[in-house]
């Protein structure tokens, strides 16, 4: 599966919708199972597929469906400076880059393709083994860490300072 990232980014659209319309009932039912279910599955179906890490802010679909997290090096935006020329990682010489993998498989999506190309924020880690549907449902997984500040705000801050 996961070198059928088209599909795969079907499944992950597919699944946000019922997620979307499932997940308030279930919520109005029963808070605690109805985030203990999400956070099973999730574990189950992405630890599975793409050896998910629990993080709670996915972002799959930015990474061609490949988790970052897998990275020795824990990086969310990009390869560090150590790929070697074959794209294998400096860390785990026999594997391939997950950054070299996320590049190439995000080339083959069409919904999207170009999600790879955003900033994303550094990882809260207090989400760490939180379901990150539920997190993205809650609005939590866009909370970043204190003192993060994203680009275009830096910039717009910078124009101020002068």
């Amino acid at each position: 599966f996961k070198n059928h990232p088209r599909l795969l980014e079907r499944a992950y659209k597919a699944t946000l919708a019922v997620f979307a319309k499932s997940y308030p009932l279930m919520k109005r039912v029963s808070p605690r199972l109805a985030e203990r279910v999400v956070t099973q599955g999730e574990a189950l179906a992405k630890g599975y597929l793409f050896n998910c890490q629990m993080c709670g802010q996915c972002i799959l679909h930015s990474t061609g469906m490949t988790c970052p997290m897998n990275c020795p090096k824990n990086l969310r935006n990009g390869p560090c400076g150590g790929v070697r020329a074959n794209g294998h990682c400096e860390v785990i010489p026999e594997r391939m880059c997950i950054w070299v993998q996320a590049w190439q498989r995000s080339q083959s999506m069409t919904i999207y393709v170009n999600e790879i190309e955003h900033i994303q924020p550094p990882v809260n880690r207090t989400l760490q083994g939180s379901a990150s549907w539920v997190n993205m449902f809650d609005g939590t997984d866009i909370k970043t860490p204190k003192g993060w500040q994203p680009l275009d705000e830096a910039r717009k801050t910078e124009g101020r300072g002068r």
